[in-house]
C-alpha cells in the first residue's frame, strides 16, 4: 500500500516537498539577506521614514506566515478531493478491496503516510519561521497574537493540517464525490479556523489591570478590552507569556476534533463495507 500510494500520488508529494523547500529557503533568505539589508538601510534613514524602510521585510514575513498558517486549506481540499473522494468516485477503492486489501487497511495507509509527511514538513517550516521571526521581531509590524503569526509559529499549524486531513477524509466518505468533497472540506476547515480565531482569547484566563489613571500595558500585550468606569481605568489583556498556553489549548481542541473525525471515518467505512 505504501508503494502504491507513493506512485499514485507522486505528483502531489513532489508539489508538497517543493512547497516546503521554497518556503524554507524564503524564510532563511529573509533572515540572512533581507533582514541584513533592511537594518543597513535603517542606519541611514531619517527617523520618520524608518518604518517605511522596514515594511518590505514585514510584508514578506507576513506572507510566509500566512502560507504556513493556512496551508491546512490545501490539505483539506486534497484529502477530500484527490486522496479519498476521487478513488471512491472512480471505483479505485473498491478495486483495491477486492485484491486482498481490507477497507480498514486501505484507509489506514491513506491516512498514515500523508499524516507523517504533513507533520515532518510543517514541523520544519514552523521551527525555521519561529527562529527567523524571533531574531527580527523589530522589523515586523504584526505581533504574536496576529492570526497568521499565531498559527505559523507553533504546533497549531501541524494540528490544523492533521485535522484537515481527517475532515477531508470524512467528508469524502460521506459524499463519495471528489469535487463536492473538496469544496465542503475547505469550507468546514475555514469555518473552524474562523471560529477558533473568534474565541481564541477565551481559551485561557485573561488579566485585568485597574488604576486611577490610564493603564500602561506590558510590552506586546494583547489588549482585549478597556475603558473607564467612574473614576477607575481598566484594561483586559493577555500578556505575551500566554502565547504557549493559548497555543497548546487550541492544539488540543483541534487534535481532538481530528481524532473524532478519524474515528468516525473508520466506523463509517466498516459499516458500509460490512
Amino acid at each position: 500500500m505504501t508503494t502504491t500510494l507513493l506512485r499514485v500520488h507522486r505528483a502531489a508529494t513532489a508539489v508538497w516537498i517543493a512547497l516546503i523547500l521554497v518556503l524554507t529557503v524564503w524564510t532563511l533568505w529573509l533572515n540572512q539577506v533581507t533582514a541584513h539589508h533592511t537594518r543597513a538601510a535603517q542606519t541611514h534613514c531619517a527617523q520618520d521614514y524608518c518604518d517605511a524602510v522596514a515594511s518590505p521585510y514585514g510584508g514578506e514575513a507576513g506572507m510566509v506566515a500566512l502560507l504556513i498558517g493556512y496551508a491546512f486549506l490545501l490539505v483539506a481540499g486534497y484529502a477530500g478531493g484527490a486522496l479519498i473522494g476521487r478513488e471512491l468516485e472512480s471505483g479505485t477503492a473498491h478495486l483495491a478491496w477486492t485484491q486482498g486489501v481490507t477497507p480498514t487497511r486501505w484507509l489506514t495507509a491513506k491516512l498514515a503516510l500523508p499524516a507523517l509527511t504533513l507533520t515532518a514538513g510543517l514541523t520544519l517550516l514552523v521551527t525555521v519561521f519561529h527562529w527567523t521571526w524571533a531574531a527580527n521581531r523589530d522589523l515586523t509590524f504584526d505581533d504574536w497574537y496576529t492570526p497568521a503569526l499565531f498559527l505559523a509559529r507553533g504546533p497549531a499549524a501541524v494540528a490544523y493540517a492533521l485535522c484537515a486531513l481527517a475532515v477531508g477524509t470524512l467528508t469524502a466518505l460521506l459524499l463519495r464525490r471528489a469535487l463536492p468533497a473538496l469544496g465542503v472540506s475547505v469550507a468546514v476547515m475555514w469555518l473552524l479556523a474562523i471560529t477558533m480565531e473568534t474565541y481564541r482569547a477565551d481559551l485561557w484566563p485573561t488579566r485585568t489591570r485597574t488604576a486611577t489613571h490610564p493603564v500602561d500595558l506590558p510590552e506586546h500585550a494583547w489588549e482585549l478590552a478597556g475603558g473607564r468606569n467612574a473614576d477607575v481605568y481598566y484594561v483586559v489583556f493577555h500578556p505575551e507569556s500566554h502565547y504557549w498556553p493559548l497555543q497548546l489549548v487550541e492544539c488540543g481542541i483541534v487534535l481532538a476534533l481530528a481524532a473524532t473525525a478519524t474515528a468516525t471515518s473508520f466506523t463509517l467505512l466498516r459499516r458500509r463495507t460490512a
